[in-house]
């Protein structure tokens, strides 16, 4: 099973600590860093030292790591035009040699929209769906060749369709709990299928349903990575795993019945019933992104059991 880490720079964050967790992300050996793509701390922190667009850093973090894989869960398809996100993905992709992957959402948090001035139209899950014809339709035109699409939402005439992304497919993850749209847009056009802050009984279910729209489309459903995003605390014993709750103003019981908490005993039992329904990768949920001890624990006693395991 991959581990990825997930961070979610709005409640807090500003580039020199990404990078730092990006950095230690990468010498730890995990798969990934992914970031959130919001504006708008949510809850009742003061959200210093305020947002952090995730595009431009994932440019940044694109030149300033070798090895790991970089996107998000999810870019908002409110807060950017399908082309001009095009060109940003494939651009960051080109800066980073290949390693970028795209998940792209509809859009959920009004309040962010109205704090910074973004519309919040009713109907963006058919924008979403949009979005996701044109991206994948401008990066699979061929160079030299043009690109139109007479959408209702969006409208392109005779784009060039450049630049390209410097992997032949930049994989596309799409994700949520809907029962039928989202299964059916995920077997349409997703690498990778998402569900974030789900239980195994839940997960297991929408795993199902991405799997059978996937083959009523005529695509093996195998195609598909199936993966979740999960919050993580572990700790070395019981004081450890209650500190690390305290810091993210969580309760013990509730990440552990809701997330991926305790010891690394714990935890590695726990993605193994993630595992055995079907999910080849999560994604953890890291809120704390000053302590990099955390990150440590997670790789030396998590993450390779999981590598032995395999």
């Amino acid at each position: 099973m991959d581990l990825r880490i997930f961070t979610e720079p709005q409640q807090g964050a500003d580039y020199d600590t990404l990078l730092t967790v990006a950095r230690a992300t990468e010498e730890l050996g995990f798969d990934a860093f992914f970031r959130s793509d919001h504006y708008l701390g949510m809850g009742s922190g003061d959200g210093l030292p305020g947002p952090t667009d995730a595009w431009i850093t994932l440019a940044g973090l694109a030149r300033e790591t070798k090895r790991i894989r970089l996107g998000t869960l999810m870019t908002a398809g409110t807060f950017r035009l399908p082309g001009v996100l095009a060109i940003q993905v494939a651009q960051v992709d080109r800066m980073s040699g290949g390693r970028v992957e795209l998940g792209l959402g509809a859009g959920w948090f009004e309040e962010e929209h109205r704090a910074y001035g973004i519309p919040f139209p009713k109907e963006r899950f058919g924008r979403l769906e949009e979005q996701l014809a044109i991206i994948t339709g401008l990066w699979g035109t061929e160079v030299g060749k043009t690109f139109s699409y007479p959408g209702e939402y969006y409208q392109l005439t005779d784009s060039p369709a450049l630049p390209k992304p410097a992997q032949a497919r930049v994989p596309v993850l799409i994700g949520g709990h809907g029962a039928s749209r989202t299964p059916r847009l995920a077997a349409r056009y997703a690498d990778e299928f998402n569900i974030p802050f789900a239980s195994v009984e839940d997960s297991e279910r929408q795993f199902g349903r991405v799997r059978a729209a996937a083959e009523a489309a005529g695509r093996p459903a195998g195609d598909l990575v199936y993966s979740n995003a999960l919050v993580v605390c572990v700790g070395k014993d019981d004081a450890e795993v209650a500190r690390r709750a305290a810091a993210i103003g969580r309760d013990v019981d509730e990440l552990k019945a809701n997330g991926l908490a305790g010891s690394p005993a714990e935890v590695v039992d726990k993605l193994g019933r993630y595992a055995a329904i079907g999910s080849s990768r999560v994604y953890l949920q890291v809120l704390d992104l000053e302590d990099l001890d955390h990150l440590e624990l997670i790789s030396a006693r998590v993450q390779s059991q999981l590598g032995r395991a395999g």
